[in-house]
């Protein structure tokens, strides 16, 4: 028998004694987690680890921070900074396939999906995204947000994860771009609002009823709900539920770092692990890449570049035509455009106000100038 032979015989007698003594093979997927810099202590993290230890079988949870602890691979670092520079080393060297951590910046086009847990029914749903900056555009970072999202959906087995828009600034304007992607061949699937006017835009409602897989936002709105889901219950000084802020996302991005807060409590950072694990588990840097060949093959950034190109050039100074009734009411139109819209109307002759509806901004006419306005609107692609 050859010494390759014996050696490979060798490991499948340890892996299964392994397994027999541990109830799981040692080729685990590794997962790290930084111990410093959470307000409620480095014990709350550590507690989190033994945690997901004793809960999961499947990973292996990597300390890395000043304190050895007996059951855990452990890593030295003595200070916030030096702990990101050891977990960059670790995953570069693919000596840990993923990491938890806090206070991390990543760069411009980054940015990180959470996963919160909806009261009362309890289901999933990833807001897309809760911190980073994907674009220093708004309207082209909530884009890339929901491809992002989409990708941390499909990392945790939602092969066709349903997207809807939050109605914030600039929801209408990415609708109108996620559509022209899908029309080019994109697979992408709406969720649907439960209010009675439906849609892929969503209101508050949605997000508590868990209508969409995907939650596509801001990420300041995106961090201020993860806060809000996670810690409701508790007064809010410590997150309890869901699965922390999730992992940085990006095109390129070869590393798998999941977001905690100074605030996320043991119950939270044990989830965080396993949402990691799991990403890692179904290779998210390879689907990654996968979303991203498909959306450059139908001319992504090409799309993004003339979609985001306002009307700001039609804006002139316009007199009002004369003042009529205005009963009818166009919706559809993203705030940031409102303006522009009326302005449009007016230099076309048709009389026009700004207002605000229970859907969002509108656009209020008489009547009669109804279809005409709505033909307007159209041609110069406000709606």
């Amino acid at each position: 028998m050859s010494q390759n032979v014996k050696s490979l015989v060798a490991e499948v007698f340890n892996d299964l004694a392994n397994i027999l003594e541990n109830g799981y093979s040692q080729d685990r997927v590794k997962v790290g987690i930084t111990t410093l810099g959470s307000e409620l202590g480095e014990d709350e993290i550590l507690r989190a680890a033994s945690l997901a230890k004793n809960k999961y079988s499947d990973f292996e949870v990597v300390l890395i921070g000043p304190n050895k602890v007996d059951g855990f691979t452990c890593y030295e670092a003595k200070t916030e900074d030096e702990c990101h520079k050891v977990m960059e080393k670790l995953l570069d060297e693919g000596k840990i396939s993923g990491c938890v951590t806090l206070h991390y910046n990543f760069p411009l086009g980054v940015s990180t999906v959470g996963r919160i847990i909806t009261p009362a029914k309890g289901k999933e749903v990833f807001l897309a995204t809760t911190t980073g900056t994907a674009s220093a555009n708004r309207v082209e970072a909530m884009v890339k947000n929901a491809v992002y999202g989409i990708i941390a959906a499909k990392s945790c087995g939602i092969k066709n994860p349903t997207v809807g828009i939050l109605n914030v600034e600039g929801s209408r304007q990415v609708e109108k771009i996620l559509i022209e992607l899908k029309n080019r061949g994109y697979d992408l699937e709406f969720a649907s609002s439960i209010r009675k006017d439906g849609g892929c835009v969503l209101r508050g409602n949605d997000v508590l009823a868990g209508a969409a897989d995907v939650v596509v936002t801001d990420s300041l709105t995106g961090n201020l709900l993860m806060k809000i889901f996670s810690a409701f219950t508790t007064g809010g000084d410590y997150e309890a539920l869901g699965y922390g802020y999730g992992p940085g996302i990006g095109q390129n991005y070869g590393r798998i770092i999941n977001i905690i807060s100074r605030a996320s409590g043991a119950p939270v950072i044990c989830e965080a692990l396993r949402y990691c694990a799991t990403c890692a588990k179904n290779n998210l840097l390879k689907i990654a890449d996968e979303e991203f060949k498909k959306l450059n093959s139908i001319g992504f950034e090409e799309i993004l570049r003339s979609s985001l190109k306002t009307n700001k050039e039609e804006v002139q100074e316009v007199t009002a035509p004369p003042k009529k009734v205005v009963t009818a009411t166009i919706a559809g139109i993203d705030i940031l455009e409102l303006e522009n819209a009326v302005k449009k109307l007016w230099s076309k002759g048709v009389y026009a106000e700004s207002g605000m509806g229970c859907t969002g901004p509108v656009v209020m006419v008489s009547e009669e100038d109804h279809d005409n306005a709505i033909k307007i609107l159209k041609e110069c692609n406000f709606i």
